[in-house]
């Protein structure tokens, strides 16, 4: 039985409001009406879509914390980091990042984006890919979202390097996992680089 419109769009609000990567379709499914109506009770109640949800809680929240690179030069949206620890992001494969024959995402956007995250999670002024190891699983196509999570997994100070582990997955099944081996300098309060 369908609920209400008034109470359908409280229980949109809270529960965009709990989760604001939650998509329209999955609201659409949650209270049993069209991607439509989720749109127009968006509409009504003044609750932008999902890319915009992303972006304000990016930028708000990250914005201060990434240092290693602006936080739009970030492949993917982040949506979690905890500098020199974890960080993960979301990538929405578009049209434009399949190649048209067979609509499989191209290799390098989906390094880009674990790339990009494994310089994210650096705590430093400058971090820069040394080496990379990458093993893709499977391939990912058109319209599908690409979860890539991050792990500082090892740290050597006097060398300057950090390792970092990603793991890239679509509806929690892995479709890369990358190891990539950091140079990191950070700002030294004598004014220089170490």
């Amino acid at each position: 039985m369908k609920k209400p419109k008034k109470q359908r769009q409280e229980e949109l609000r809270s529960l965009i409001k709990e989760n604001p990567f939650v998509t329209d379709e999955e609201l659409s499914a949650a209270f049993d009406v069209s991607v439509q109506t989720i749109r127009l009770d968006r509409m009504e109640l003044s609750i932008p879509e999902l890319r915009e949800r992303i972006k304000h809680v990016a930028v708000k929240t990250f914005d201060d914390e990434v240092k290693s690179l602006p936080i739009d030069e970030v492949i993917g949206e982040i949506i979690d980091i905890e500098l020199d620890e974890r960080a993960i992001s979301i990538f929405d494969v578009k049209p434009e990042h399949v190649f048209q024959r067979n609509k499989i995402a191209r290799g390098h956007h989906l390094f880009a984006q674990a790339n990009s995250l494994a310089v994210a999670v650096m705590n430093d002024e400058l971090a820069l890919t040394v080496k990379s190891e990458l093993q893709f699983i499977r391939p990912v196509s058109s319209g599908q979202r690409v979860v890539a999570k991050a792990q500082v997994i090892e740290r050597q100070e006097e060398k300057n390097r950090a390792f970092v582990k990603v793991v890239s997955s679509v509806d929690q099944v892995t479709v890369l996992i990358g190891t990539f081996e950091m140079y990191r300098m950070t700002e030294q309060s004598e004014g220089g680089l170490k």
